[in-house]
């Protein structure tokens, strides 16, 4: 069979898929690592920062390295990483003496790959041949968006029709998706984003203000996306008592749907669209988003402003990449993965702006703690605006 670069590009799309599961397949086992190991909620929230430190790490070793190692190299052992940890995190709890041990392990497995896919999926795209890099681009990050809607409904699935008591064997399954990429990766065409020779040095990279301007949107492009997205089941389940697999249907499973027909709109007819003014409208959406989460009574308007909150930050993550690349092109993969470590920062910012906020009006200002989650969104506003005034600022940069 001969691969040409459409495979490649399919290529791309499975290795966001398989991001997405190692990202979204152990949050969902949390309390089945709980009840079934004796692992503490602090031992859990310390897997969490764990994944976020490694990624950060791995960005930024991308930055160095990715050109001198090789693209091909780098991707094929992500998904080859990634399928030994999900596999890992099936059998290692109980093949260790320590299950935490295990967990960790694979943990550390799955991050390092799904580091090196989302620092290194993007440059490919955009060194595909075409003209239509920020469709392309937009594309490539909807297949995040499904992934995480497959992860959710896929596994419950399997909880309901296999048994939870068998979920040892649900991340095995869904090793076959990175482990059978490694493969075809290994054969497909791939190009280097920028030819070594005209890449700039990454010191040079850094004195650059327009670099630091789009920094500082990819950070503010993961913290308004996360900062809404970690708390919206909370808001199905409390606000609207439901159980908490309804709650994560209605909350970040339908955020993560229409994130992902945000992208996917653009991706089939971005051509014709000015990506600068999308991603300013997109902003102002976003902002209507949060006040309307914020300010609105009962659940379900709310719950409404979550979900379309997801589609308001559907192009800000992939746009501000594309852009980046028009606006820099010299970075080279250095610029793409110190953009993969800005969104990952603000990953971590958003949520936790939220949550300090929130635990303050909690705990000084005697409020519910629906009331108090929507006092933290309210604090977390300043990201959507703060994209907002950027994407005014780049005029001068892009058309």
């Amino acid at each position: 069979m001969r691969f040409t670069f459409r495979h490649t590009r399919y290529c791309c799309y499975a290795s966001s898929v398989s991001h997405a599961a190692v990202n979204n397949l152990a949050p969902l086992l949390f309390l089945t690592f709980q009840r079934q190991f004796g692992i503490t909620l602090s031992q859990l929230a310390l897997l969490v920062s764990l994944n976020f430190a490694i990624q950060m790490l791995v960005d930024l070793l991308c930055a160095r390295y990715a050109v001198r190692v090789g693209y091909r190299t780098c991707v094929v052992g992500a998904n080859a990483l990634c399928g030994l940890g999900l596999i890992g995190l099936g059998v290692l709890p109980y093949a260790l003496p320590s299950a935490y041990a295990g967990v960790v392990c694979a943990m550390v497995l799955y991050a390092l790959g799904g580091g090196l896919l989302e620092a290194l999926t993007s440059p490919i795209v955009e060194a595909m041949p075409g003209e239509e890099k920020a469709a392309a681009m937009s594309m490539l990050h909807s297949f995040y968006c499904w992934g995480h809607v497959a992860v959710v409904l896929l596994s419950t699935l399997y909880f309901v029709t296999v048994g939870i008591e068998r979920w040892r064997f649900l991340p095995m399954l869904w090793a076959v998706l990175p482990l059978a990429n490694a493969y075809v990766f290994s054969r497909v065409p791939i190009n280097t984003f920028g030819s070594e020779s005209a890449t700039l040095p990454m010191r040079r990279l850094l004195r650059l203000p327009v670099f630091w301007l789009f920094f500082a949107l990819m950070l503010c492009a993961g913290a308004a996306e996360q900062g809404m997205s970690q708390w919206a089941s909370l808001f199905a389940e409390q606000g609207l008592r439901v159980s908490k697999t309804m709650g994560d249907l209605l909350g970040p499973c339908a955020f993560a749907v229409l994130m992902g027909l945000a992208r996917l709109l653009y991706g089939r007819s971005g051509a014709r669209l000015n990506l600068r003014a999308c991603i300013l409208a997109s902003s102002v959406l976003c902002v209507g988003c949060y006040l309307l989460t914020a300010f609105s009574p009962g659940a379900l308007l709310p719950l409404l402003g979550c979900a379309v909150c997801g589609f308001s930050v559907g192009i800000l993550w992939p746009g501000t990449l594309s852009l980046s690349a028009a606006g820099c092109p010299q970075g080279g993969t250095a610029l793409f993965a110190l953009l993969a470590l800005a969104g990952d920062i603000g990953c971590s910012i958003g949520p936790g702006l939220v949550g300090w906020v929130s635990d303050w009006w909690l705990v000084a200002g005697g409020v519910s703690s629906v009331d108090a989650i929507k006092l933290g969104l309210l604090a977390a506003v300043v990201f959507p605006l703060l994209l907002a005034f950027g994407a005014l600022l780049l005029r001068r940069h892009t058309h």
